[in-house]
This record gives structure tokens, C-alpha cells and sequence, in this order.
């Protein structure tokens, strides 16, 4: 069928109005011709209306007392009318600054930057914590030499003391682990203790291996912060308290539970958990017994610069029949200072000849680690 332009005319004529006016969205009352209007929300509102109920908001001051508003015909998008519903300022910076700590304590310098960008309020509650940042940067530069300034580890420790009394958990880990390498073991660890209790894995890690050179035969608290570092993702964490679970003696001792925590660790870079969790699967001690498992975790270990891996993944390609890449990983071993490589690696190369040995040096010299989470 086919129609005219006159014809399709006619046809358009002839249809029902209301066919042709039909409205996608429904109609709404503040609206005289039916259409929805769509308006940005206000991102910050200094006044906001909320149901009479102070213990359903966090951040309401019981020590204030809410008064109710009277609204007027300029204040009716941000307050009702109802008896029952109150205006009140939400002011983030008069929150108590143990709540701010609890909150952002952990923070980065990025996480501090985005969070004073939300409202003005939180760019006023975090300005401590913005202070604590810069004073951490000048601390790593005078402990590093770095940024055009000498090294001065008393500046350095000045400047991590002068964050951490601002609140940074940085800034706290910072100066307890130079307290504790100049011998001050109790200061460290009060600062250590300080940030694994506002919840930062690294002051807990930290806080763990501390308690554990201290006090070696009650590692019981050691554990407790170590397993929550390693909760929260920290990879040294997870493997130091892998290594005490696997010392430990007794009823307590879990083999499956020490070896989760060496693969946790190892997925995420850590070389030595990487060595150890090839143990595992090669004895089947708390993981099931693989071989080609064993095999994959001790190359990654060996080619992250374990020493120890190169040697054992030098001796298995050297049983394969790879004397090429035996001959390699067993000079990085030699190198690194595992002695036992040497008499292995000269047996396999009196069996090649001068143009493989040469380049198998070559291979050696041109070698890069490969990149790790330690």
C-alpha cells in the first residue's frame, strides 16, 4: 500500500487527538501542563528537614536542643510544615574529634583530599588531618634525604610526632618504627598500638611483629593483631602470622589455616609466602599435594630474586633436562650467596658447549627481577 503525501495528510487529519497527546510521564499537581520537571539535587543543604528522632541521625548533638521552625514561602523546599518535623544545621566540625579519628584517622593524603572536597563542614573537621599530611611529607623527606633537604632523622621524627598529634595513623607508624630502630622499643610500640586500635593494618602488622620480638613466648596478642591486619588485605601481615601459626606447638597448631594464609600472602606478592606456599603444595602440608603447583610458585618466588627458590627451580629444570635455564637460575642463586648452587651448576656446564654456556652468562647478566609486594 502506498500513499501520497495529500493522502498520508488526510490520514493524519482523521486520527484522535488524544492518540497524538498522550504524555510519557505521569502529570503531577505542581505542574500545569502534566510534565514532569527534573531539577539538580543540592548537593550540600545547610538546612534539612528530619523526623524528631536524634538517635536515627549520627551526627545529632544530644547536648542541643531542637527548636522547632516556623516555614515560610522561602524555605518550603527545605523544611516541612508539619508539626512533627524539625530544622537543624548538620555542622561536621563540631563533631567530637575522637568520632573524626575513628572516621579518617587512616586516611591518605588523596583519601584526606577527595573527603575535604565533600562539604564545608568536613573540609573544617578534616583541617587537622590535612596539617597532619604535610607534616608527614616533610617527615619522609628529612628521614630519605630527600625533596632538596639533608637527611636529619631528629627532624624527621620532630615532623612524624607532629602528625601523629594531629591524628594521622601514618604518621604514628612512621614514628614508632623510627623510635624502634634507634632502641626506643616502648615508645614504638605505644605508637604502633595507637594506630592498630583506629585501625590501621599497618600499625597492627607493625603492633604484631613488635610484641612478638618483645615477648616470643606468649604470642597470643601478637596473633590478634596480626590476624586482623591480615583480615583487612595486609600482605606482610598475612604471611608473619602464617610463619607464627606454622612455629607454633601443640593442640593449637592448624597446618590448613598456616598454609591459607601463605597463599593469601603469595597472591598477593609476597615473595617468601610465594617460597613457602610451593612447600606446601610439594609436601602437601595444609594444602593438597601438586607438583605443578609447587613447580609454579617457586619460578614466581625465583624470578622475584628468592634466592632460595632459584636454587630449588635451578635443581627441578636441572632433573627436566632445561640445562639452559638450569644453568640460569642456579647462577642467580650462586650470586645471591646459596652455595650449593655452584658444584650443580658447573657439573651442567661441562655438559654444554661454549656457545650455549655463553649464553646462558648472557641470559644471567641481562636478567631483571620482577616486580613485588616487598
Amino acid at each position: 500500500l502506498s500513499l501520497s503525501t495529500s493522502d498520508f495528510s488526510l490520514f493524519l487529519a482523521f486520527l484522535p487527538s488524544t492518540g497524538m497527546n498522550q504524555k510519557t510521564w505521569p502529570p503531577t499537581k505542581s505542574n500545569s501542563d502534566g510534565l514532569r520537571r527534573f531539577t539538580a539535587f543540592p548537593f550540600i543543604r545547610k538546612q534539612t528537614h528530619l523526623q524528631n528522632r536524634p538517635s536515627e541521625n549520627p551526627f545529632f548533638n544530644h547536648s542541643k536542643k531542637i527548636t522547632p521552625t516556623t516555614p515560610s514561602s522561602s524555605s518550603n523546599s527545605s523544611c516541612s510544615s508539619s508539626s512533627n518535623q524539625y530544622c537543624y544545621n548538620q555542622d561536621f566540625s563540631q563533631l567530637p574529634y575522637d568520632i573524626i579519628l575513628k572516621i579518617a584517622a587512616t586516611f591518605s593524603l588523596s583519601n584526606v583530599r577527595a573527603s575535604s572536597l565533600v562539604c564545608k563542614s568536613w573540609c573544617d573537621a578534616l583541617r587537622p588531618l590535612r596539617e597532619s599530611m604535610v607534616f608527614l611529607r616533610w617527615g619522609k623527606r628529612f628521614k630519605h634525604g630527600r625533596g632538596g633537604v639533608k637527611r636529619n632523622l631528629s627532624k624527621a621524627l620532630d615532623s612524624f610526632l607532629k602528625g601523629a598529634a594531629r591524628g594521622s595513623t601514618l604518621a604514628m607508624v612512621d614514628a614508632g618504627l623510627l623510635y624502634w630502630e634507634m632502641g626506643k622499643r616502648e615508645e614504638g610500640i605505644g605508637l604502633y598500638r595507637k594506630a592498630a586500635e583506629l585501625g590501621d593494618p599497618a600499625g597492627q602488622c607493625n603492633l604484631g611483629i613488635s610484641l612478638l620480638q618483645v615477648n616470643p613466648l606468649d604470642p597470643e596478642e601478637a596473633v590478634k593483631w596480626l590476624y586482623k591486619a591480615s583480615v583487612a588485605g595486609h600482605v606482610r601481615a598475612q604471611y608473619q602470622l602464617a610463619l607464627t601459626l606454622h612455629k607454633s606447638h601443640g593442640p593449637k597448631r592448624n597446618l590448613q589455616e598456616t598454609a591459607k594464609w601463605y597463599l593469601r600472602a603469595a597472591e598477593g606478592g609476597y615473595v617468601r609466602a610465594m617460597y613457602n606456599t610451593a612447600l606446601c603444595y610439594s609436601v602437601g602440608e595444609g594444602l593438597m599435594q601438586s607438583h605443578e603447583l609447587a613447580k609454579k610458585w617457586m619460578k614466581r618466588a625465583a624470578d622475584r630474586g628468592h634466592s632460595k627458590a632459584q636454587l630449588e627451580h635451578g635443581l627441578s629444570l636441572s632433573s627436566d633436562g632445561e640445562r639452559m635455564q638450569a644453568v640460569v637460575y642456579l647462577e642467580l642463586a650462586a650470586r645471591a650467596g646459596e652455595a650449593t648452587a655452584h658444584p650443580v651448576k658447573n657439573v651442567i656446564l661441562q655438559q654444554m658447549s661454549t656457545f650455549s654456556r655463553d649464553h646462558a652468562m648472557l641470559l644471567v647478566n641481562s636478567w631483571r627481577t620482577l616486580p613485588s609486594s616487598h
